[in-house]
């Protein structure tokens, strides 16, 4: 039998001083400071989130999840979250636009019969900019349309998790009620804090014929690490899901030349260079290039079409 689990003082550390600050903001800050304030720690907070539905930071998994179960961000179930992050560390289906449910790609005969003010805007969606712009809008109108149509078919699963985030949010919205704090200025730091998190994703994941090379590094160090909770060693995440946050820069550079011939090169410096790469330049197109290409009748679009993260 393994020994205990020790709980990970630093994850938990920082989950408190993520409530506390939130707190704080919603009542001290006057409100243009507090939604650039709260938009870091609702990306902070989904940070968190990323890290309890592996598993940290104690052995006890229901305890993970209440610590971070109040929805902060209002708009993303963590029930569907969970399931939907889960399945996407199946590394064989990553970038599929079916079978990787954070996938950014378009089947080609999808994409072929889109309108072509949906292809520009998803174009536009391909860039950094455009991700941190549209990209919450974007995914989240895609998944919710995904969950409703999954719901209307009969997924009890997928209305349970709808159902759990909405008394999870009320204590939310019953806070901020409290302390007077406008709707209008929260939604605003919600929209904030998905934008934060969509500079991660944003190059996660890439086309490429071996699954082992299409998950990224980016040898950042800096604050928006810690924001992502070194997520940006991505490759290292993918390969070794259960360790902590923490400890993935040193397993990372321990054995770098390891990681970088696994994942054939695909490394970004710093966000800096991902921002001088890609802010107003698409990384690749929207139709996935590996795919067959569209005939002349379109597939249908199934109701369960993966979102765009």
């Amino acid at each position: 039998m393994p020994p205990p689990q020790r709980p990970e003082y630093p994850t938990l550390a920082l989950i408190a001083a993520t409530y506390g600050l939130w707190f704080a903001a919603i009542t001290a800050l006057p409100t243009d400071l507090a939604i650039p304030v709260l938009a870091i720690l609702l990306a902070q907070h989904a940070s968190l989130t990323h890290e309890v539905l592996h598993g940290h930071p104690t052995q006890w998994q229901w305890l993970n999840t209440a610590l971070i179960r109040p929805g902060l961000g209002l708009v993303v179930p963590y029930g569907r979250f969970r399931d939907t992050h889960l399945a996407h560390h199946m590394d064989e289906a990553l970038t599929d636009p079916y079978d990787d449910p954070e996938s950014n790609y378009l089947d080609p005969a999808v994409w072929a019969h889109l309108p072509r003010p949906v292809q520009v805007m998803l174009d536009l969606n391909n860039t950094l900019f455009g991700r941190i712009i549209l990209g919450p809008m974007i995914s989240m109108s895609c998944f919710v349309a995904g969950d409703l149509a999954q719901i209307r078919a009969g997924s009890h699963r997928v209305a349970r998790s709808w159902l759990a985030h909405i008394l999870w949010t009320l204590p939310v919205l019953a806070v901020l009620s409290w302390a007077g704090f406008p709707v209008w200025a929260y939604l605003l730091a919600c929209y904030g804090g998905q934008s934060l998190i969509r500079i991660r994703t944003f190059l996660e994941h890439r086309a490429h014929i071996a699954a082992r090379a299409r998950t990224v590094v980016v040898e950042d160090r800096g604050p928006l690490a810690l924001l992502f909770l070194n997520n940006n060693f991505h490759v290292v995440h993918h390969m070794h899901p259960k360790v902590a946050w923490y400890a993935l820069p040193a397993m990372y550079y321990k054995n770098r030349a390891h990681y970088l011939r696994r994942n054939d090169g695909y490394c970004y410096p710093s966000y800096r260079d991902v921002f001088r790469a890609h802010l107003l330049r698409a990384k690749d197109p929207v139709a996935h290039p590996l795919r067959p290409q569209p005939v002349q009748t379109a597939p249908p679009i199934h109701a369960d079409h993966p979102h765009l993260t």
